[in-house]
């Protein structure tokens, strides 16, 4: 069986199979971007400088294992589905809150 079937989109884009070391940093970094995203997007609220710190510390440790899942699994995919809902969301509701205010 050829494992390159298998990938998943960004890590086949990434060519994980042929440059293990640039392309897994590569899909460890897109997963953390897209993982800071949602967050942001959906989840984050306004705390202070520390905590928020340690809060970025734990999303990018937890991105860590979820790199390792996003070989074979959509990991990353499915971060780009839930940026772009929470996007559209967040786009429906301003146009909503601005006309309730006009």
């Amino acid at each position: 069986m050829d494992v390159t079937e298998r990938l998943s989109f960004f890590a086949s884009l990434y060519r994980v199979e042929e440059n293990p070391d640039l392309g897994m940093w590569l899909l460890y970094l897109t997963i953390i971007a897209l993982s800071i995203l949602v967050y942001k997007l959906g989840f984050a609220k306004k705390l202070p400088v520390m905590k928020s710190i340690v809060i970025y510390l734990f999303l990018i440790i937890g991105c860590t294992i979820l790199t390792f899942l996003g070989i074979f699994l959509p990991v990353a995919e499915g971060l780009v589905v839930a940026a772009l809902i929470l996007i559209i969301y967040k786009i429906r509701l301003r146009n909503e809150q601005r006309n309730q205010t006009s």
